[in-house]
């Protein structure tokens, strides 16, 4: 089995944290010399009507995971959270989520908490963030907003527990240089609203006046494979627009990605190839 290769950022501590810091910086530059409007107004009034709300589970099982990591992310994501919750999105504004949740630090009362990075789950200041970013972008791909920023995981580290949404429909975030950024191309304003109940993140995508149209998200060739020693899991995700008051009529229908990415545990069922 061949070895993966170190990034050089990954052979030392101090490389790893120059290397950080070089593309923070240049995020900064982008944010404020670019072209681009970032949303940044918020209202607690809601916009009267509602595309999308969807809701995730806080505490999930994870055989053998620290407990505690889970239990500091829900503190994470209530301070995150804050910053986002009634967030104004209007006509030409990019949404910026590492630009709006700024850097997590102790100072902040971020904790530790979960994170995937360099092909291994570990632990980091404000980790377990991404819960927010997954479950945003879960409901921009359910309007007539425009991803512009999204990265994804490159591994899965853990098996399905109760999974109800498409694998690989998430969005992964490392301050800053790793965001997950949006763009309304649209003449309509947004706004997304967040909030906590006992048991779950919970959210909502609006926007101020009723569209003739929606978004149905679905699934398509879905795979286990094993290649070598190691196992990758696969599949495509498609979005198809349908007309609200013709009957659902589908009048469009478009790939949105491709996953493809390896598997850090034995799945049940696998094509050997």
């Amino acid at each position: 089995m061949k070895r993966r290769r170190k990034l050089i950022s990954q052979l030392h501590p101090a490389l790893y944290f120059m290397a950080v810091w070089t593309r923070r910086i240049k995020r900064y530059g982008n944010w404020y010399f670019d072209k681009y409007t970032y949303c940044s107004e918020k209202k607690y009034e809601k916009l009267p009507y509602r595309i999308k709300k969807h809701q995730s589970v806080l505490m999930k099982k994870l055989g053998g995971s620290d407990m505690q990591l889970q239990i500091n992310k829900v503190t994470n994501l209530r301070i995150a959270i804050q910053n986002i919750d009634g967030i104004i999105i209007k006509p030409g504004e990019v949404f910026s989520f590492c630009k709006l949740v700024g850097l997590p630090t102790k100072k902040k009362g971020y904790l530790e908490g979960m994170e995937l990075s360099f092909g291994q789950a570990r632990t980091g200041i404000g980790g377990g963030l991404c819960q927010i970013s997954n479950l945003i972008h879960w409901l921009v791909i359910h309007s007539p907003l425009t991803v512009k920023e999204r990265y994804h995981h490159s591994f899965d580290p853990f098996p399905d527990d109760g999974r109800v949404l498409p694998f690989g429909s998430g969005a992964t975030v490392f301050y800053n240089y790793r965001d997950y950024q949006f763009i309304n191309n649209t003449p309509y304003t947004f706004q997304i609203n967040l909030w906590l109940t006992e048991k779950c993140l919970e959210g909502e995508l609006r926007i101020d006046q009723e569209l003739d149209y929606a978004y149905h998200i679905f699934e398509k060739e879905h795979q286990f494979l094993k290649i070598g020693e190691e196992f990758y899991r696969k599949n495509e995700i498609w979005r198809e627009k349908i007309l609200k008051f013709e009957g659902g009529k589908v009048v469009d229908t478009e790939l949105i990605t491709k996953n493809f990415a390896r598997v850090t545990y034995t799945p049940q069922e696998y094509i050997v190839q």
